[in-house]
């Protein structure tokens, strides 16, 4: 294989990993839809089934939550042609109202486990296995912002799309 092209490869692998947790952070439904392959199947602890469904799950599993912040870590990606094998180890911190409540309140280690596919639109996850490693609670510990400043929000309210648009703007 062409080493750039492979380098390539990684990176839009890499990069598709980081859209959906970002995705998944802001509460973008159909942002954490289009990292799926159209026959994309996620299992989860507490679902299994296909991209579609797994999104509708999500957006009421997460309802709840104040917010969530998903950290990656080891990217390990495998190239077979159109299909790649890919292994991210990550961290995901949630943390909802009332701040004592443990289903609320913790933090997860996890490994994501992807079959992926080149497609027309790039490439996709086709199969997705979210192993739990960890949980721990993370109930009673969270505090009052140390002073003014921008929030993260769950939503189109959260700073990062209106952070983009100026410096993209500023780009043209």
């Amino acid at each position: 294989m062409n080493p750039l092209v492979e380098l390539v490869d990684r990176q839009e692998i890499r990069d598709l990993v980081l859209r959906y947790c970002s995705a998944v952070d802001r509460a973008d439904y159909p942002a954490v839809r289009a990292v799926y392959s159209h026959d994309g199947i996620d299992h989860h602890t507490g679902f299994s089934g296909p991209a579609d469904d797994y999104v509708a799950w999500l957006r009421a599993r997460t309802s709840g939550f104040t917010g969530t912040m998903h950290l990656v870590g080891n990217h390990l990606v495998e190239l077979y042609g159109d299909h790649a094998f890919a292994e991210t180890y990550g961290t995901a911190v949630h943390w909802g109202s009332p701040g004592d409540d443990e289903t609320l309140n913790f933090t997860s280690g996890f490994r994501y486990l992807d079959h992926l596919r080149r497609d027309p639109e790039g490439w996709r996850i086709v199969e997705r296995a979210a192993v739990r490693q960890w949980t721990r609670t993370d109930a009673g510990r969270m505090r009052a912002p140390e002073g003014d400043g921008p929030r993260g929000r769950r939503g189109p309210d959260d700073p990062f799309e209106q952070f983009r648009e100026r410096v993209r703007l500023a780009g043209s």
